[in-house]
């Protein structure tokens, strides 16, 4: 019998960051990580945002994840939407990137960047760490059953036939989700997508463009029935894939290698990246229906990661959707052990958060979908997709309809989707339906803080380990945080309602040009969400903003179809 405080299923992303981080807070505890696999093991999902680096640096990890030399992404280059023309979504402008020596330190511009990382070599990183960091772990131990007390956990046996006894257990086995799946966990399916991936891996492709020595941008390239992902796990090595319809694959007739050669001769840009390269020769295939878990928690146990849902990969989210998860979950149970907060509180929001969270990536994958004009062997499909979504299309419509999901919901502090700031959701709303999107600040000049039918409760915040408590609005399913940009333009709001007004106090306290653009997505979020009230007096002037390219979304101006000699 293996006795522990904390028994997590699973090495992954999710595992390996829950183990180091309540490690790190409660070293007293004895956490077991149980494997089924030896590590490393090849696993697709290579590129990584911001969110996670965060994560990495606040386990003890960033330096040895920057000492392997994974390539630093600054953002990725598109072709999506109405035309063929490539875009570009920048998490720092590549003018800004500046040549450094590697490894560097997580600060100044590293902390805008990500990195695209070959998974064997990122995920045995992590699980190492876990191990340093005092977590015990176990690999080539699967689990094999579970021993019940209604919804209590009594204990877990592994495939060696040892049972494991723990104050709490989470599931961070991937979608495999095994414990989700014996407590027979209902899942919701909030999207029609039914989409399937083949990938291999090649060496010696070229990059489509360098930034330095080290960084690159992903490529994601649209073809005429699917999309195919282009990602530099290296200098030498990259991942490849095609994404489409399981239906469409299953019409087709075609074996993978089939399918995945054809899919890259329909793009010039993808195929010339690959034509000096060696593919390795083993195309894998993985399902990638998107859902999330109606309950993620009982009494002793929690799903983490992709045990608790998944979103379709075009919003490159997976891994870092994943490490934050776990690093709140972290939190949370580091809470619990304390003992000063509710647990059912404390638990209840954390599931709220992954939910919410979850579910608009899907939304917004839905929206890319049925947005994209590219696919014109699938006009059936993104119609259908446009339908049950309810989705007109035009830019008004569809940010409206992406607003339904919700621009305040994270503890980040800022209005977005899906990582995107909401001015560049405008744009890309605005790319894709073709027609021009509107801010609704610009419709009017009197604004009112709007806390009718409201109620104050706790919001959390993840902090330095802790929950922290914070004081928030809450009317039906939406949150207003009264802390950090939400809270200082409320405050704004409140004691000033003429537009002429309110346009000085917020140059006053939002004097640089990313905070003040901030400050401005936060009010229309607010508008649009309903806690601010807008009026128009003919007498007084309106402030026009338009939705036009930023400095992170904008048509690209370096990446072009390699010289074929």
């Amino acid at each position: 019998m293996i006795e522990c405080d904390a028994a997590i299923i699973g090495g992954g992303p999710a595992g390996s960051t829950l183990g180091t981080l309540l490690k790190k807070q409660q070293p007293d505890m004895k956490i077991c990580i149980f494997e089924k696999e030896q590590f490393p093991r090849e696993h697709v999902g290579e590129s990584l945002l911001p969110g996670a680096c965060q994560v990495l640096y606040e386990m003890g990890v960033w330096d040895k994840i920057e000492a392997a030399g994974f390539p630093v992404k600054i953002g990725a280059t598109y072709k999506w939407g109405k035309t063929d023309d490539l875009w570009d979504f920048e998490l720092l402008p590549s003018e800004m990137f500046k040549p450094q020596e590697r490894p560097a330190r997580y600060k100044g511009q590293r902390k805008f960047t990500a990195f695209q990382v070959d998974r064997a070599q990122y995920d045995e990183i992590l699980l190492r760490h876990a191990e340093e960091t005092g977590c015990e772990v176990h690999e080539k131990s699967q689990v094999t059953q579970f021993d019940f007390e209604g919804d209590k956990i009594k204990s877990i046996q592994l495939d060696s036939g040892q049972h494991v006894k723990a104050k709490w257990y989470v599931d961070a086995s991937g979608t495999h989700g095994v414990l989700r799946r014996a407590m027979q966990i209902e899942t919701e399916q909030p999207t029609s997508l039914r989409n399937i991936a083949f990938y291999d891996y090649w060496d010696d492709a070229e990059w489509a463009v360098e930034i330095g020595d080290e960084a690159t941008r992903v490529q994601v390239m649209s073809i005429a029935w699917g999309w195919l992902w282009f990602i530099p796990i290296s200098k030498t090595r990259a991942s490849v894939g095609l994404v489409l319809p399981a239906e469409y694959y299953k019409e087709s007739g075609l074996k993978p290698e089939e399918i995945y050669a054809k899919a890259i001769a329909s793009d010039p840009n993808i195929e010339a990246l690959l034509k000096r390269a060696k593919q390795d020769g083993k195309v894998k295939g993985a399902k990638d229906w998107s859902f999330v878990s109606k309950r993620m928690y009982g009494p002793n146990w929690v799903l983490a990661g992709e045990a608790a849902g998944f979103a379709d990969p075009v919003l490159a989210a997976g891994l870092t959707l994943t490490q934050a998860g776990a690093r709140e979950l972290s939190c949370v149970l580091n809470e619990i052990a304390i003992g000063e907060q509710d647990p059912e509180w404390l638990l209840s929001s954390f599931e709220d958060l992954q939910i919410r969270r979850i579910k608009q990536h899907i939304q917004f994958a839905d929206f890319w979908y049925s947005g994209n004009g590219q696919f014109s062997d699938l006009k059936e499909f993104t119609a259908q997709l446009a339908e049950k979504s309810g989705l007109k299309l035009t830019a008004d419509e569809a940010f409206q309809w992406l607003g339904t999901g919700g621009f305040i919901n994270d503890d980040l502090g800022t209005a977005q989707v899906a990582n995107f700031a909401l001015s560049g959701v405008k744009l890309i709303a605005q790319m894709f339906a073709g027609d021009d999107a509107s801010w609704e600040i610009s419709k009017y000049n009197q604004f009112q803080l709007n806390s009718e039918g409201a109620e104050k409760v706790q919001y959390p915040v993840y902090r330095g380990g802790r929950v922290q408590p914070q004081l928030a609005l809450k009317r039906g399913s939406k949150i207003l945080p009264l802390a950090g940009t939400f809270g200082k333009v409320a405050g704004l709001i409140k004691a000033r309602t003429k537009l002429k007004d309110l346009q000085r106090s917020l140059v006053q306290m939002f004097p640089d040009d990313n905070s003040f653009s901030e400050a401005v997505d936060t009010l229309e979020a607010m508008i649009q969400e309903g806690w601010v009230t807008t009026k128009f007096k003919k007498k007084d002037e309106l402030w026009e903003i338009k939705t036009e390219e930023t400095s992170t979304v904008h048509m690209n101006r370096d990446t072009f179809v390699k010289d074929s000699d």
